[in-house]
């Protein structure tokens, strides 16, 4: 049987008032992402082995997304592809275990009072401002009216539990008991699937003088518990790497939490000296109440300790761990023991999980379409190689390289309709739709690839041999087509423009050069110096390869527009 102050009311109130705070959430975070642009994605793609730089670059990042999951994952996704090792991820996700505490900050601002005022001038902003920044700042805005009226709602819900016997009972139980109070935030959290949300619930329970300043505390580390918890729920049916970092992240929650109990009366004693007031002070006249613009019964400086000690705990726990990644990655290998795999017939980075966080995932994609890049030149060298040198065993690891090209296409471009039909920036559209023609070309371009590697088992078969002539005509086809083919790898590596008229000359030149070569050879076809067999196979395998180019010229052309 529930207890008797929970009712309908009081559910329904929690129910829209967290439901308005993640809304709210979401709607600044995604503006605040296409206000950060590229300069976001950027940041986390240059990540070194310094590791105050990838502690600085976990707690902007998730400050900005509002999400140490969709961090962790990108990171990830970085381990997996072998980019950065798993020490770097872990000082990464340190930081975004400090950029989640943005979140408890901003909500123990009291400016509830703001909020509808803030809803109307965001909307205002949003509706009528042609300027893209404006607009963008409306949304920051009107995020920030909706966050806090969602607590103006739960706030107003859990005022007549104030003097509820059974509620002070319950909280009895749970204050004399500070793991139990550690576990309860812990399973909130895996419960509410947002730390944010839990944190939000937390300060308007200590708010409304509902909680004491340590059982704040206690339920605060145990949210902390409870988000790692809630990574490694999400990584059980990942790779290891995946595991491996899950793994690692709740260490750091769980022992930290370990030695901060310890050490609990100095801890709250450390956040009291640093932040002002007295988290106990309760407004008990009508006249504290006016001065704070709060209610009687209300408890107007514990909000900002508690967002204050959430803060403290992780950067604490950065500082403890910062030094000992390395032990903590070999301790996680020897607990989850198993071999990272490093064949590239799988996805390293696509992750449906980010597909709400438009930037990450546009990184994400970015990066696959990279690898595939890098691939279709690895398949087109080894194509060609085997003009001189056939070889089964050769054409049965091209054969599993075009399939896994294949599956890139199909899983980018599925990703990336995906990510377009989510609230994303024109400019991310145009990122988005320029990448899907790169991957359809790097397809076709193997698609061409195969069909070489079929007119070459035709010349074994047939026992065909070129003439000297035709085989330096078709090196310099394929030098031609190389070139141009790596110009294009190294612009979407560097997500740089190529310019249109370099582009359109090389793609040019290889359309020319093949009609020269293959009059060419119909004119030592007409003198007899080939034979038909020889020369129908030899403009064959100059078409495919200039159609290669071709490919290539569209992906220019793409990587060159708008």
């Amino acid at each position: 049987m529930l207890p008797d102050f929970i009712n309908q009311p009081l559910i329904f109130g929690l129910i829209g008032g967290l439901g308005l705070l993640l809304f709210g959430m979401k709607i600044m975070s995604e503006a605040l992402q296409k206000i950060a642009g590229n300069r976001l994605r950027r940041g986390l793609a240059s990540l070194t082995n310094n590791r105050l730089l990838g502690v600085f670059t976990g707690a902007s990042v998730t400050a900005i997304v509002q999400s140490s999951n969709a961090t962790a994952v990108m990171v990830v996704g970085f381990v997996n592809a072998g980019l950065i090792s798993i020490a770097q991820a872990l000082g990464v996700l340190l930081g975004a275990n400090i950029g989640t505490t943005v979140t408890a900050q901003l909500l123990a601002f009291n400016i509830g009072h703001f909020a509808l005022p803030a809803i109307g001038i965001g909307t205002g902003l949003k509706l009528f401002c042609s300027n893209r920044r404006w607009s963008q700042l409306g949304e920051v805005v009107l995020g920030c009216g909706i966050l806090f009226f969602g607590l103006m709602i739960m706030k107003g819900t859990l005022v007549p539990i104030k003097d509820n016997a059974s509620f002070h009972d319950f909280l009895l139980l749970i204050s004399q008991h500070q793991l139990l109070a550690v576990a309860f935030g812990a399973l909130l959290t895996v419960l509410i699937q947002s730390s944010s949300a839990t944190i939000g619930l937390t300060l308007v329970l200590a708010g409304n003088g509902l909680l004491p300043f340590d059982l704040c505390i206690a339920l605060i580390l145990g949210e902390n518990i409870g988000t790692a918890c809630s990574a490694n729920i999400a990584a059980l049916k990942t790779n290891l790497a995946a595991r491996r970092t899950a793994l690692a992240h709740l260490l750091f929650n769980l022992i930290g939490v370990a030695y901060v109990l310890l050490l609990f009366p100095y801890f709250l004693h450390l956040v009291d000296l640093l932040t002002p007031g007295d988290p106990e002070f309760v407004l008990n006249t009508p006249q504290l109440a006016s001065q704070f613009g709060a209610a009687m019964g209300d408890k107007p400086f514990i909000a900002r300790h508690v967002a204050n000690s959430h803060t403290l705990f992780n950067v604490i726990n950065a500082l403890v761990f910062l030094p000992l990644l390395g032990w903590v990655a070999r301790f996680t290998t020897l607990l989850l023991k198993g071999r990272l795999t490093t064949q590239s017939f799988h996805l390293q980075y696509l992750d449906s999980r980010v597909l709400n966080t438009p930037i990450l995932a546009l990184s994400q994609a970015h990066l696959e379409t990279k690898r595939m890049a890098h691939l279709s030149l690895d398949i087109f060298d080894q194509t060609l190689g085997l003009l001189p040198g056939y070889s089964e065993e050769r054409v049965s690891h091209l054969v599993q390289e075009e399939n896994s090209l294949d599956m890139l296409q199909r899983e980018i471009t599925d990703f990336l309709v995906n990510l377009s039909q989510q609230s994303i920036t024109r400019e991310a559209s145009r990122q988005a739709a320029r990448l899907m023609h790169v991957v359809n070309d790097l397809e076709r371009l193997g698609d061409h690839c195969e069909n070489l590697q079929r007119l070459f088992a035709t010349r074994i078969d047939r026992q065909i041999v070129f003439s000297e002539a035709a085989i330096e005509e078709l090196d310099d086809l394929v030098s031609h087509t190389r070139e141009f083919l790596l110009l294009a790898i190294n612009a979407i590596v560097d997500e740089s423009k190529i310019l249109n008229m370099e582009g359109e000359v090389r793609a040019a030149s290889i359309f020319d050069l093949e009609t020269e070569l293959r009059n060419n050879h119909i004119q030592r076809l007409s003198t007899g110096e080939c034979n038909t067999a020889q020369g129908l196979l030899f403009i064959d395998i100059l078409h495919h390869v200039a159609k290669v180019g071709e490919h290539v010229g569209n992906i220019s052309r793409g990587l060159s527009g708008p």
